[in-house]
């Protein structure tokens, strides 16, 4: 980040969104991965480098497979409940707070961003917080689980008819909850400044926000370490690591106030 280009796009960054009347993030795993949280295509790091999603993380694996399903999220869910927010979450939160930024698009289930004090969140893949009933429905806080979601012998089931609990996460062969995905395409129709945090842009649906909003007039600030498919369309690109830009660009903004 010292490289003068990085300054310069920070400067950038900094004035598209001190000038925005209607910035959103996009988020996505990389923004987590400094509060310890793995992503999920990093080569030789991501999740999906150590296992198939489709065998593990899809709803078929969860009806026909659910120990396979559990083995593969017990790790997950045990250090997305101890992470904490990282300095990326907080500048986020910190943006919202000073009316700039009016919501969080977020492919993460982690609450990351709502634990460092973000207010509208948008969670596109659902939250690890929750436990659904898949046969009577009934939804009940994840804590209540917490014993047996964490017991290598046990799953989590439903305390109403015994039926093997899910988490409110989307998988594999599901679909986006309708609601949220609404106010996400609305929030990018309408946004002057969409920021893209930690995210490759590979998972579809949310991958195409970024078009639908450059479509729509917005300008485009990237902050990925991988390269997505909207780099040539972006306004300014910051291939750095997100917990340190994220805080620069609020400096920035300050210090350009204040001069």
């Amino acid at each position: 980040m010292s490289a003068p280009a990085a300054s310069q796009d920070i400067e950038k960054a900094a004035a598209l969104l001190a000038k925005a009347r209607h910035a959103v993030a996009l988020t996505g795993a990389g923004i987590s991965t400094p509060s310890g949280i793995p992503d999920f295509r990093t080569p030789q790091a991501g999740l999906w480098e150590r296992v198939n999603p489709m065998r593990v993380a899809s709803l078929t694996a969860f009806r026909h497979h659910p120990q396979d399903f559990y083995d593969w999220l017990r790790p997950l869910a045990r250090i997305s409940m101890q992470a904490q927010p990282n300095p990326a979450h907080l500048a986020l939160a910190e943006l919202e707070a000073r009316g700039i930024l009016k919501a969080v698009i977020t492919q993460n289930i982690d609450d990351l961003h709502q634990r460092a004090g973000s207010k509208q969140v948008l969670e596109l893949h659902g939250s690890m917080n929750v436990m659904v009933c898949p046969q009577c429905r009934k939804r009940s806080p994840t804590g209540d689980h917490w014993s047996a979601l964490m017991d290598d012998a046990h799953m989590p089931t439903c305390p109403a008819c015994q039926a093997i609990l899910k988490p409110d996460i989307v998988l594999y062969e599901e679909t986006l909850p309708m609601q949220v995905w609404a106010a996400a395409e609305r929030h990018c129709n309408h946004c002057d400044v969409l920021l893209v945090v930690g995210t490759s842009l590979e998972v579809t649906p949310a991958a195409n926000l970024p078009m639908t909003a450059q479509r729509a007039g917005a300008r485009l600030i990237i902050n990925n370490l991988l390269p997505t498919y909207m780099d040539d369309l972006a306004d300014v690109m910051l291939r750095v690591d997100t917990a340190d830009v994220l805080p620069a660009i609020i400096e920035r903004m300050d210090s350009n106030a204040r001069s």
